[in-house]
């Protein structure tokens, strides 16, 4: 009954996927992703309704949002050990069933602190869902056709984050506020399919047992980083218990380092960042996101509380960026083959801090079309910047490394959000007065906030000009002559 059971939950494959399989499989994969994408922006719209249904302060709501965070940057590091000993099907389908049977339990929650567990649930699901599905396009498809599929899968990650202010805004409007989560349920079914049906089943050629004092040090490391960043600003917590907090994450954190040092299979392969490629795209990706990763935070505010417009204006004016990323798309390989990614990435880092400069100048009299317009170039770069550094990611990862690099790749970016909006969110305290200020004073602050992220973002630039002319060529296939390189 068990072996019958275990075959019809994830069935052996064969290990050439079919092109049906091929064709399918980066559908699922962004299915998934935009699922996982769409369910933190979402609900940040609905936290007022959600609060009082539950009669609780919105205050106290951050806890739902904070415990999502805390269990993806918990449960991320051991993706990798999981698919290699369990198949990328399995954990695949189980995180897709983790996270659906969350959004369910959560739309029935009645209680703040049983919402909490649910997230926590949610997390769990999520955390896998985005490094095994990176991890099983690796595996399926040549180094040559990478690029062209990780940048069909990005998109879903960009576009979310743009409709989930919107989507939430008006199911609250008009609808519940546990349709939100009821929303899960079909998606996460129709991908339980999918999955069953196309999903390649790659498992790690040798299975070395769990790191657990590592899981420990970096989950706990980790987590508490997250929760710092999570409640930065607020003033929950005073300046010395912060302090405190940060230096016990980084404690953590060192100690991991040194006890994986001394390990052969560490819970995360730290010695692959000796890979000049891997190294530039996941501490490139990790830097520049601290200038463009607080974009979400602040346009919003500038929109909203500056200029007047109301949440779903606001929304309709960042939709331009998702139409130019399914744009970029269709021109990215051509591009990264032509410039290369050393090119591509140094010229497109100065471009994304140029014009998050350039969104300090819209003022109540800039006309709706420039602010569209400018929405539509940022978001085109935005989505070369992300697929270049995820695709870069694996340029030079040997095989069996692979598992690995997209878990420290996955988890490096989980950070690099919380990072940058920890960072928008030390600049707009910088340069917005506290209490109530006015709109013109609101537009000021913001605006130079925007420059100062502006300016980190182009001193990003420095990281990737370690890379070589002929980095990454297994991936855009750039065939042009590389002297010295």
């Amino acid at each position: 009954m068990t072996s019958r059971l275990q075959r019809l939950i994830a069935p052996p494959s064969s290990a050439a996927p079919t092109q049906a399989a091929k064709r399918l499989l980066p559908w699922v994969v962004a299915v998934a992703f935009f699922m996982e994408s769409l369910d933190t922006t979402i609900l940040n719209t609905a936290v007022p309704a959600i609060a009082s249904v539950l009669n609780v302060a919105p205050l106290n709501m951050k806890a739902v949002l904070a415990s999502y965070t805390l269990s993806l940057a918990v449960f991320i590091p051991i993706s990798g050990w999981m698919a290699d000993r369990f198949g990328t099907r399995r954990v695949f389908a189980s995180a897709i069933g983790l996270f659906t049977l969350g959004s369910f339990l959560c739309g029935i929650s009645s209680d703040i602190h049983l919402l909490v567990v649910c997230r926590i649930l949610q997390g769990c699901g999520g955390a896998m869902m985005v490094p095994v599905g990176r991890l099983t396009l690796v595996r399926t498809f040549p180094k040559s056709d990478l690029l062209r599929t990780m940048s069909f899968v990005s998109i879903p990650a960009l576009v979310a984050p743009m409709l989930g202010p919107i989507a939430g805004g008006l199911i609250v409007g008009y609808f519940h506020w546990r349709l939100i989560f009821f929303l899960n349920i079909p998606i996460g079914l129709a991908g339980l399919v999918l999955v069953h049906l196309h999903l390649p089943d790659y498992r790690g050629k040798s299975s070395h047992p769990l790191d657990v004092v590592g899981l420990i040090l970096f989950g706990a490391g980790i987590a508490l980083l997250s929760y710092v960043l999570e409640i930065f600003g607020e003033h929950t917590l005073s300046a010395v218990e912060m302090t405190a907090l940060l230096a016990l994450s980084v404690i953590l954190l060192v100690g991991y380092a040194l006890h994986a040092s001394a390990l052969a299979y560490p819970l995360l392969q730290l010695k692959l960042f000796a890979i000049r490629t891997f190294r530039a795209a996941v501490s490139g990706s990790f830097f520049t996101r601290l200038g463009i990763g607080g974009v979400p935070f602040l346009l919003p505010l500038l929109y909203q509380v500056g200029l007047g417009f109301t949440p779903i204006e606001s929304g309709l004016l960042v939709m331009p960026q998702a139409i130019s990323a399914m744009c970029m798309k269709l021109i990215m390989p051509q591009l990264l083959k032509r410039v290369g990614y050393r090119g591509v990435l140094i010229s497109n880092t100065l471009i994304l801090g140029l014009l998050l400069m350039l969104f300090a100048t819209i003022s109540m009299a800039t006309p709706v079309w420039i602010i569209l317009l400018q929405a539509f170039f940022y978001g085109a770069f935005t989505s070369l910047q992300y697929t270049s550094m995820n695709t870069l990611v694996y340029a030079d990862i040997a095989e069996e490394d692979t598992s690995n690099a997209s878990s420290i790749a996955s988890t490096m970016q989980q950070m690099s959000i919380s990072f940058g909006v920890a960072a928008a969110g030390l600049a707009t305290a910088l340069f917005v007065p506290k209490g109530q200020p006015s709109p013109a004073t609101m537009i000021h602050g913001i605006h130079e906030a925007l420059m100062g992220l502006g300016l980190l973002t182009i001193a990003s630039t420095v990281v990737f000009k370690g890379l070589k002319a002929g980095d990454g060529d297994d991936v855009s296939q750039h065939t042009a002559l590389h002297p010295g390189g």
